[in-house]
């Protein structure tokens, strides 16, 4: 036996190998699946896959894509949390800072901004396919509610973050959008006031546009993803045809 051999078989026996890795390296079906349900990250994918769910035609991969630009969007919005200022007098002069003074600012800018973009349209079809395909129905009917509080959980991190950048555009958007809260029966005024906070759009109007963009709605996305997927896993994996 060589000395790297040597080296691997002592790792393998020490309590810190098996704490980490309690299963043996999967070498049939049992063990495949033990392994799976073992590990916190592939425990949220079934233990065996339909074979239609493999077909790219069925799914067009809607649903990876639109997690794919969640994730895209979290990685960017944070290296733009680092330099974004949340005021009223600063916000629009620092975008424009952000985009010619901080490194690939131009870029992690327009990829934020175009990811939001696509995730609301990939959500859409992700939906229009779920549909098609009857994918709400008996037993899969709670995680199609789920997926309609993702739906409308996507446009408004697409709306509160049209806001950011406070030009003339989300000023009016914010105005128009607060104004629907009047309509609202009973809790009219109630609601209009906690979204401005205040009578008017100002700073505080800004700085709550913020918090529920950068952390309110993302971890209520968070959230709701987790159990969309693991409804999905105990569900039976992805519905099959009609």
């Amino acid at each position: 036996m060589s000395f790297l051999e040597r080296v691997d078989t002592a790792i393998r026996r020490s309590p810190v190998w098996r704490s980490l890795f309690r299963q043996p390296y999967p070498s049939d079906e049992r063990s495949r699946a033990y392994a799976v349900m073992n590990n916190v990250f592939l425990h949220i994918h079934p233990v065996r896959v339909r074979q239609h769910a493999v077909r790219f035609a069925y799914t067009f991969c809607l649903g990876g894509l639109s997690f794919f630009l969640f994730l895209v969007l979290t990685v960017t919005g944070v290296y733009l949390m680092f330099f974004y200022i949340p005021s009223t007098t600063q916000a629009y002069t620092n975008i424009l800072e952000i985009q010619a003074q901080q490194p690939f600012g131009l870029l992690t800018r327009n990829v934020h901004r175009w990811a939001a973009h696509l995730m609301v349209f990939f959500v859409f079809l992700h939906m229009m396919r779920v549909f098609y395909h009857g994918a709400y129905k008996p037993p899969r009917e709670f995680n199609w509610v789920v997926g309609i509080i993702l739906l409308f959980t996507t446009v408004l991190l697409s709306f509160t973050g049209y806001l950011l950048p406070w030009d003339q555009i989300a000023y009016w958007a914010i105005t128009i959008g607060t104004n629907f809260a009047t309509y609202v029966p009973l809790f009219n005024t109630p609601s209009q006031i906690l979204l401005l906070g205040g009578l008017e759009v100002g700073q505080n109007t800004l700085l709550r546009f913020y918090v529920l963009h950068i952390m309110v709605l993302p971890l209520v996305a968070a959230i709701f993803l987790a159990v969309h997927f693991w409804r999905i896993r105990k569900d039976g994996g992805i519905s099959g045809p009609l």
